[in-house]
């Protein structure tokens, strides 16, 4: 009897200091956009509620379930009988199809926890038109202005193209200008266009003529109107990497091949600025036909000069490849510090055409 009547003033007690607390309601928990428009950017809806109880209300915190949701809220305490809003913005760019999300609101209210919805379904915008000529030449618009062959084997063409327009209100003309002996032919589907036509410039790269392997580039301007102007504006770049093509080689060749034999690592030591420093190193041919070196190529000679004193090697024998550097680049002293660079012999050695060589020094305090 006792213990039923102490349960009974407990409970009463806590109703008299529930009764005393901030109590919150809503007009409503969720709200439907219906069907958005992607385009139109972001929609809001506001959520109203009231402090039925005795306390002031505070909104200790309000959180969107996502990032794509931004609540904002009554941040002063409600007092009783009084109202507040929590608005609740989506942003439906990137998120087209149907959605439903969720706000967490935490108070002190008798219910420290209340949870509001909002959902609808986002209508994509309409695809935009992908523009196919966005680099503008002067009156011409080009779909690129670099054409890259890739791994080109000599013997063979290398091809590739380029799309233009004209896109103003008038005629033009164009025409391709070509430098001297450079190995490459440019052919212009429509050297006279009007406005509003497309054509197309197609880029043969000649290897049988040109004796370089490895990376190589070139410039190509483009005339426009008969005017030429040699700038960066009105270039076009062409790149290949010229390669040997072993698929005709017999049975019997491969197995006689050259053999490339080369130190990888080449150290150079300590160099003050303004004194040379010269170094040579072995290039052997280990197998039985003649090891052809078909280009020493030096991408940093700006900073040191490298060559090889022959470029035909028999069997057995070697070649010496010569490093000079003075420490400097471009006739100014490079800053004290370590340096690793790179030169690459292209052979024809079937196994290893191509071979890196690392040439290091220090450049003294």
């Amino acid at each position: 009897m006792k213990k039923s009547l102490l349960i009974s003033m407990m409970l009463m007690i806590a109703g008299l200091v529930m009764a005393q607390q901030a109590v919150i309601t809503f007009t409503r928990m969720e709200h439907d956009f219906g069907k958005i428009n992607e385009a139109d950017g972001r929609v809001s809806t506001v959520f109203e509620f009231k402090n039925e109880g005795m306390e002031p209300l505070v909104l200790s915190n309000v959180k969107a379930s996502c990032g794509c949701t931004t609540p904002t809220w009554t941040k002063t305490p409600i007092e009783p009988g009084q109202t507040g809003a929590i608005t609740v913005t989506y942003n439906p760019n990137g998120r087209p199809g149907r959605f439903q999300k969720t706000v967490t609101i935490t108070s002190n209210a008798t219910e420290p926890t209340k949870k509001v919805i909002i959902k609808g379904e986002v209508i994509p915008k309409a695809a935009q038109p992908v523009n196919k000529y966005p680099v503008k030449m002067g009156d011409l618009s080009l779909a690129k202005k670099e054409v890259k062959f890739g791994n080109v084997l000599k013997g063979k063409d290398g091809k590739a193209s380029i799309e233009y327009a004209n896109l103003t209100d008038h005629n033009i003309t164009i025409s391709a200008l070509v430098k001297e002996n450079d190995p490459i032919e440019a052919v212009i589907s429509l050297p006279a266009i009007e406005k509003g036509k497309s054509g197309q410039i197609d880029f043969l790269f000649d290897t049988q003529h040109n004796k370089l392997y490895g990376q190589q580039e070139y410039t190509v301007y483009i005339v426009i109107d008969g005017q030429v102007k040699k700038d960066a504006d009105h270039e076009i770049k062409l790149s290949a990497n010229v390669e040997e093509d072993f698929s005709v080689l017999t049975p019997e060749e491969l197995q006689n091949a050259p053999i490339l034999e080369v130190e990888r690592m080449i150290d150079l030591g300590t160099i003050v600025p303004g004194k040379k420093v010269k170094k040579s190193f072995n290039v052997k041919n280990a197998g039985l036909n003649s090891l052809e070196i078909r280009r020493l190529y030096n991408p940093s000679s700006d900073t040191f000069f490298a060559k090889v004193n022959k470029t035909s090697i028999k069997n057995g024998k070697t070649a010496a490849i010569t490093i000079e550097c003075d420490g400097k680049k471009q006739g100014v002293a490079m800053k004290p510090g370590e340096y690793r660079r790179n030169i690459t012999l292209i052979t024809n050695d079937p196994k290893t055409p191509k071979m890196n060589v690392t040439i290091s020094w220090k450049i003294a305090e």
